[in-house]
């Protein structure tokens, strides 16, 4: 056989390899030693008025809807919406997200946020006990046990990635904490978000960025996720959750 020809034969014996790999399912490379596979287990398009999988706390003055095939949040002074089914084990969780800039009077640029693995010590099996005293002022949150991202705050300066310890302390992680115009926002994008926590491997993507890599010590197993911002007007669509399967 000829170079050409055994090039050739090579060449597709990849593709055809690759192919056949896509098809049984994508792996996920999280580091250089550990590799998963997703498998979806909660899927979410909000193409009907039904929010009943969420629990909304919002100070008053803001709203949360479906509209036009997505979840539209405007919001005045505070929300978190959170996503009823608890998550446990590892896990990727991935939407898309827009923030608004169109004239509206809560059309602010900022605080592209999110919780997850979060848990109310207080009340360690019912995160939603104390729903109703929280009320979206994200004061109110600093006693539960949760991973925060908050992308854009500060009027779009700030970009700071917390662990909360749930009893009060959310120590900001220096590393995590940017201020360069390419980790923050741009109006009238839409951005995808995909979360890992995968036993100590702790990561937040945008757009494919990695912006946080943090090897956990003592990491949160389980908790709820939850979207959050304040004052600003922003949607969400296509969530998914998905379990991540080790590769050997």
């Amino acid at each position: 056989m000829s170079i050409t020809r055994a090039f050739t034969f090579l060449l597709l014996f990849t593709i055809t390899l690759s192919t056949i790999s896509c098809a049984q399912g994508k792996v996920i490379v999280l580091n250089d030693s550990v590799k998963v596979i997703p498998k979806l287990i909660h899927e979410e398009d909000f193409d009907s008025n039904d929010i009943d999988n969420w629990v909304v706390e919002q100070m008053e003055g803001g709203k949360t809807e479906i509209k036009n095939g997505k979840l539209e949040i405007t919001d005045a002074a505070g929300c978190t919406i959170w996503f009823k089914k608890e998550l446990e084990g590892s896990i990727l969780i991935e939407y898309d997200t827009y923030i608004i800039s169109n004239g509206g009077p809560y059309d602010r640029v900022s605080d592209m946020n999110c919780f997850w693995m979060a848990k109310d010590m207080e009340h360690p099996d019912n995160l939603f006990e104390n729903s109703g005293k929280r009320g979206g002022k994200f004061s109110h949150y600093d006693s539960l046990r949760l991973y925060y991202m908050g992308v854009g705050g500060h009027d779009n300066s700030k970009t700071r990635f917390r662990r909360y310890v749930g009893n009060g302390e959310r120590p900001l992680l220096p590393e995590y904490d940017y201020t360069k115009p390419d980790f923050l926002l741009t109006p009238n994008k839409v951005y995808h978000i995909k979360i890992i926590a995968h036993n100590n491997i702790i990561q937040y993507y945008r757009d494919d960025v990695l912006m946080v890599d943090l090897y956990d010590a003592n990491p949160y197993l389980s908790g709820y996720f939850g979207f959050r911002t304040v004052k600003n007007h922003m949607t969400i669509d296509n969530f998914k959750v998905h379990k991540l399967i080790t590769k050997n």
